[in-house]
């Protein structure tokens, strides 16, 4: 019997982490430095906490991405075989592509913000008056992508308890039968 152990908990624990960090950084860093004493410290704060987790978030994403890989070469027979599978796998795909996607734009944008470690802020992505127009903007759109990490690797956390819901005996029985039955 193959177990997928290793896969599985790749995948999981890289997505639980990719998750939970960006969800705690929006909730917690962001609004916390705004307790700094002065503007420029606030920046400081935000700063470097999101400095720090960048390379914790992509060692998530790459254990994530490798478990999801191989949760996928294992499944294959299942893609094919089963209803469902296949629409489900896409699904995370798409998904997974997007978080992808607005993480490395959220990245980009956040480089753009800590290229001058101190500049002034209200907090981790709002700006003051004085913040310079390019980081301003930057801090502005993380504002609402801070929020749309989340939101997608938490639907992943969704996506992927259905996925284990289709491994069930009864349930890849059933969509095997649906798949050869008209």
């Amino acid at each position: 019997m193959t177990t997928n152990i290793l896969s599985r908990s790749l995948h999981d624990v890289g997505l639980a982490a990719w998750f939970g960090g960006t969800l705690a950084n929006a909730v917690g860093l962001n609004p916390a430095a705004a307790q700094a004493t002065t503007a420029g410290d606030t920046g400081a704060v935000a700063n470097v906490g999101w400095d720090r987790w960048t390379p914790v978030n992509a060692a998530a994403i790459g254990a994530h991405l490798a478990g999801s890989l191989a949760q996928l070469v294992g499944n294959r027979g299942r893609l094919g075989a089963q209803r469902g599978v296949g629409r489900m796998a896409l699904l995370k795909t798409g998904l997974t592509v997007a978080a992808l996607g607005v993480t490395a734009y959220s990245r980009a944008l956040g480089r753009r913000v800590s290229a001058d470690t101190h500049v002034p802020a209200e907090s981790g992505t709002e700006p003051t008056t004085s913040t310079p127009g390019d980081v301003a903007a930057a801090q502005r759109q993380l504002q609402t992508l801070q929020w749309v990490v989340p939101a997608l690797t938490g639907a992943l956390v969704v996506v992927s308890s259905y996925a284990g819901e289709q491994q069930r005996p009864t349930s890849v029985l059933q969509g095997i039968v649906d798949r050869v039955t008209p």
